[in-house]
């Protein structure tokens, strides 16, 4: 006799008939799963974003700009 592979109808039928805890248990481990079988991101740095900026700022005095900013705030 081959089992019937079951369908995703049928596993969430199962599923309500868990607490809600046992459904907050299978949930991490369905979570751990997907980590797991997921390809490792590689981690960024924000120094990856450093000078990006610089053509903007070239030739302003930052305390000029400073200056600016505050009269401004002031109305």
């Amino acid at each position: 006799m081959i089992a019937e592979q079951p369908t995703v109808y049928g596993v969430m039928s199962e599923i309500r008939r868990l607490t809600p805890q046992e459904q907050l248990d299978l949930l991490e481990e369905i979570a751990a799963l997907l980590r797991a079988a997921l390809p490792m991101q590689p981690t960024r740095s924000i120094l990856e974003l450093k000078g990006l900026g610089a053509p903007i700022w070239r030739g302003v005095r930052a305390q000029d700009y400073v200056g600016q900013e505050r009269a401004a705030w002031d109305g």
